[in-house]
């Protein structure tokens, strides 16, 4: 059985990202700080005003690879649950388990596995194409998505309108951040293409 050899991700061309272990931890830290004010930071849009936190969940992931990935995402997870007010609707909703344990908790774990698929296929290469890319993060969005309903319609109960709650209203604008990662990436691989080539 063949089995497929992973590539690089974009961290790597930039600076030799995995080699460094301080590098790694910055990364981490500098991935759940950004998922922090986009969490906080909303777009007017329609039909619900617009957030790019799942676009830097998805970025995360295709940047640094799944480990990396997921490892920074579980960062700001663990944030949240110590009670740092990076959720969106915190502290005013709620902070630390309790906000996790409410209606949107599903989403949040689904963060972490999104992160970790986007990651996985980036490294065999998802994020050179534009529709590759394209795939990747509706994979990812995906993740989020089925987490989150989960989660929402246990708790809230499947007689509710829960697709009309959780679903319906977001995807216009996953729509137009699945367009801008699928031009943003394969675009940053061919601008660092000759950089990379002329370090061989």
């Amino acid at each position: 059985m063949q089995t497929v050899s992973s590539q690089p991700t974009l961290i790597q061309p930039l600076a030799g990202f995995h080699s460094s272990v301080f590098k790694q931890v910055c990364f981490a830290v500098g991935g759940s700080l950004a998922l922090w004010l986009s969490a906080k930071a909303q777009i007017p849009f329609y039909p619900v005003p617009l957030t790019m936190q799942t676009f830097v969940v998805l970025t995360i992931g295709v940047v640094a690879g799944w480990r990396l990935g997921a490892a920074t995402v579980a960062l700001y997870l663990i944030e949240g649950a110590l009670g740092l007010p990076v959720f969106a609707g915190t502290p005013e909703k709620g902070i630390g388990l309790a906000y996790m344990m409410g209606p949107t908790g599903g989403y949040l774990m689904g963060y972490l596995l999104a992160a970790a698929a986007c990651g996985w296929l980036a490294e065999r290469g998802w994020d050179r194409g534009i529709v590759t890319t394209a795939m990747a993060m509706i994979a990812g969005n995906a993740l989020i998505y089925a987490c989150g309903l989960l989660w929402l319609g246990t708790l809230l109960g499947w007689d509710k309108p829960i697709l009309a709650w959780g679903l319906t209203p977001f995807l216009l604008g996953d729509v137009l951040k699945i367009a801008l990662g699928a031009v943003l990436f394969p675009t940053a691989w061919r601008l660092l293409k000759p950089r990379d080539t002329g370090r061989r």
